[in-house]
């Protein structure tokens, strides 16, 4: 099979030849290993490991004042108006939000005077180009993001807390704020679809919800505040016959059959250590009716573990969820730079020699 065939056949919950394989790490574990391997570039690193996804996004050609969508350059301020800044975590280097523009906003009305980004800011003309270079010499699953998060901007201007707060105290604040984001997400993406011509196999929303020991807010305040504005990023699409991929870390066991009702393809990622998402369980419940990317632990095991135990988990995470499809071979998180470079080709190897 192809890249391209392996990844859709597999969210289509049939079987392909091998398991699918995604690679994301920080952009130190990329140095590494490609060092490591001797490999010249990222993109030689994605061949060599066999991962079958590729990534586009629009080019940002608005005022040079800002940097783009969120959290892009290192010290400047996106289009939203939040600034960012870059700190060292561990052994790794991020970009992270260093000032919130609407903190101090007290009333709707001050919210909806924020100058706003325009759509126009983003260029998707090259987007096809683009894409045809990425599947030379063959196709990969093309994933499109647009780059911001639906509720996950909204904090990024408001602060964490004073957002979370926003959806009981404040509704409408956090309901504009949402649906203000979301619209764009979803204009941008049409266009994206639009000016490729069927070249996008699927579409990735994004934002955290989870976290280690359950989610941020109550199922039922996401069911009421957040879930309206998600699904405008997933049924619309699902409906245009293009595959569905949302993101988020951390537990969100309690909100999977929502996810499902909505349409959503694959969940991305499973987090080991968090509650209720046990490889198997998830497999039990909703593998049949969703399919889900990741669940090698970065906690503990990619990092401690020797070769030989990670290549064991690959092949038991790939015997629990993938015998029907429906699943993609992957990291639980982005590999940091802590994980000897051994452990992750031992992972890519046994994943990528299985076959069902």
């Amino acid at each position: 099979m192809t890249s391209r065939e392996r990844v859709l056949t597999a969210l289509s919950h049939r079987t392909p030849d091998r398991p699918p394989l995604n690679y994301f790490g920080t952009a130190e574990t990329d140095a590494i290993l490609m060092k490591h391997l001797d490999l010249p570039s990222r993109e030689a690193l994605l061949r060599h490991l066999g991962a079958d996804m590729r990534y586009v996004a629009p080019r940002y050609v608005g005022p040079s004042h800002f940097s783009g969508m969120c959290g892009y350059s290192t010290g400047d301020t996106d289009v939203w108006g939040v600034g960012w800044q870059q700190i060292q975590a561990g052994v790794s280097t991020y970009n992270e939000v260093a000032s919130h523009p609407l903190a101090d906003a007290r009333t709707l009305g001050d919210v909806r005077a924020h100058p706003w980004p325009q759509i126009d800011w983003f260029d998707c003309s090259g987007l096809k180009q683009q894409i045809r270079e990425l599947n030379d010499p063959h196709p990969h699953a093309i994933v499109f993001a647009a780059g911001t998060g639906f509720f996950e901007t909204p904090w990024y201007l408001r602060g964490f807390e004073r957002f979370l707060m926003d959806l009981v105290e404040f509704p409408d604040i956090a309901d504009f704020l949402m649906g203000k984001v979301t619209a764009f997400v979803k204009e941008l993406t049409l266009r994206a679809i639009e000016s490729t011509d069927g070249l996008i196999d699927i579409v990735w929303s994004s934002s955290d919800v989870g976290m280690q020991t359950g989610m941020l807010m109550s199922p039922d305040i996401w069911r009421r505040q957040i879930k309206p504005h998600h699904r405008e990023l997933i049924t619309p699409f699902r409906d245009m016959g293009i595959m569905t991929r949302y993101h988020t870390d951390g537990s969100v066991e309690a909100i999977i059959e929502d996810l499902i009702e909505m349409g959503l393809d694959l969940l991305d990622p499973i987090q080991p250590r968090a509650s209720g998402m046990d490889a198997a369980n998830l497999a039990r419940r909703f593998g049949d009716r969703l399919a889900f990317y990741g669940g090698l632990d970065t906690q503990e095991l990619l990092p401690t573990g020797t070769a030989h135990e990670v290549e064991r988990e690959m092949i038991r995470l790939i015997e629990v969820l993938g015998r029907q499809g429906g699943y993609i071979a992957a990291a639980s998180n982005a590999i940091q730079a802590d994980v000897p470079p051994e452990n992750v080709v031992a992972m890519f190897r046994a994943a990528s020699s299985y076959r069902y």
